[in-house]
């Protein structure tokens, strides 16, 4: 499991005007939740891109006034105009406590279809899953290695240990390999030649 290291300062001045405060100062104020009581804290924007620009799923070890927190990202808000993080909330891992984080999907093996030209559309980059902390996993896969032209893979065919629970719809599709226009028209004019010829 891959753990990025935090350090956050505690926050007294709570509310929208110690928030603003804060934002001013360049901190991005951020609550974790989940554990004995709310802890409010702030971040650096240096602190904190290594685990928000970016596919992987991580673990952030927060440390917080001597005190070390496990958690996850659990969202995040932006300003609409200059794109800059506003909040962030984190939920603290507690053994024994189930949570539901996202996953990202990852392919292995290689696709008939898209070794006859066909193109891998990827639907679905992360799936929800319900997992005890102590068992949780930072990715998973769905093979694709029989993958043919015209035809998906779906939520049902990911791969999960038995400690993780994968909450999307099984018949979700999480990727297709989408047939070429020029395949499609090539397949056509041979069916054509094939009802000239009967």
């Amino acid at each position: 499991m891959n753990t990025v290291a935090i350090s956050g300062a505690l926050r007294t001045n709570l509310g929208k005007k110690g928030a603003k405060a804060d934002r001013n100062e360049g901190k991005i104020p951020c609550v974790l939740y989940g554990g004995e009581q709310n802890i409010h804290f702030t971040v650096t924007h240096n602190d904190i891109k290594s685990l928000i620009y970016t596919a992987d799923f991580n673990v952030a070890e927060i440390t917080v006034d001597g005190n070390v927190y496990k958690t996850f990202l659990k969202s995040y808000d932006m300003h609409p105009v200059t794109d800059s993080l506003t909040h962030i909330d984190f939920i603290e891992l507690v053994d024994g406590t189930p949570v539901k984080v996202d996953i990202p999907v990852r392919f292995k093996g290689d696709s008939p279809g898209v070794k006859l030209g066909g193109k891998l559309l990827q639907s679905i980059r992360r799936v929800t899953v319900k997992s005890l902390p102590e068992n949780l996993v930072d990715e998973l896969f769905v093979d694709i290695s029989e993958l043919e032209l015209g035809f998906a893979v779906r939520v049902r065919d990911i791969e999960a240990p038995d400690s993780v629970q994968i909450m999307n719809t099984g018949a979700t599709p999480v990727a297709i390999v989408e047939v070429p226009r020029a395949l499609r028209s090539a397949t056509a004019a041979a069916e054509k030649d094939e009802e000239v010829e009967a």
